[in-house]
């Protein structure tokens, strides 16, 4: 097991890293997907998808794009806690605690208004909070069944979370410097 006696292992939090890169590596392939099935030419990137000609060929292509990412952070939360509940190991856990980490990060530090759940919210004419907060909430609820199968206690968590923001630094930062080359 990974954590003995409250203790988290260095191989745990190392294995944070590429979790961090690979999952917004997948959320922006949910967002590259669906805008190359309807037909766009898509340009992709660590965390940002868009048009190459810079518009949808169809209007309503902002909401099907904008479902694509989230859809496919939950896809790989649930698939996640499926392996969890079968093999019942902790080195599946950061996967489902990242997906719920990078969301809940991007919609608290990142503006509320940036976020693909906020404007899947607007464009369905439900209000900017809604879909924000129901996202947030089932990745929470699989983290928390994860937790649960797992036994991991918010202590541990509250570790996770911090290697986490640490991650998500290095991701960011690492967008950031590839922005500017």
């Amino acid at each position: 097991m990974a954590i003995i006696n409250h203790k988290i292992n260095l191989k745990l939090v190392l294995l944070f890293i590429p979790i961090a890169y690979g999952s917004y590596l997948f959320h922006e392939l949910g967002h590259w997907m669906i805008g190359e099935i309807l037909g766009n030419n898509m340009v992709y990137s660590l965390n940002y998808v868009w048009p190459e000609n810079g518009y949808y060929i169809d209007d309503n292509h902002n909401l099907y794009v904008s479902i694509g990412g989230p859809a496919f952070t939950i896809l790989l939360s649930i698939i996640f806690l499926l392996l969890i509940e079968k093999y019942n190991t902790i080195y599946l856990y950061p996967v489902v605690f990242f997906q719920f980490f990078m969301r809940f990060f991007s919609l608290v530090f990142g503006g509320l208004n940036n976020q693909d759940e906020a404007r899947i919210s607007i464009l369905l004419e439900l209000g900017k909070y809604t879909i924000p907060i129901i996202g947030i909430l089932i990745l929470l609820l699989i983290t928390w069944r994860a937790s649960n199968i797992l036994h991991i206690n918010l202590k541990n968590n509250g570790y996770f979370f911090a290697i986490s923001t640490v991650c998500m630094i290095l991701v960011i930062s690492t967008y950031k410097i590839i922005g500017e080359i």
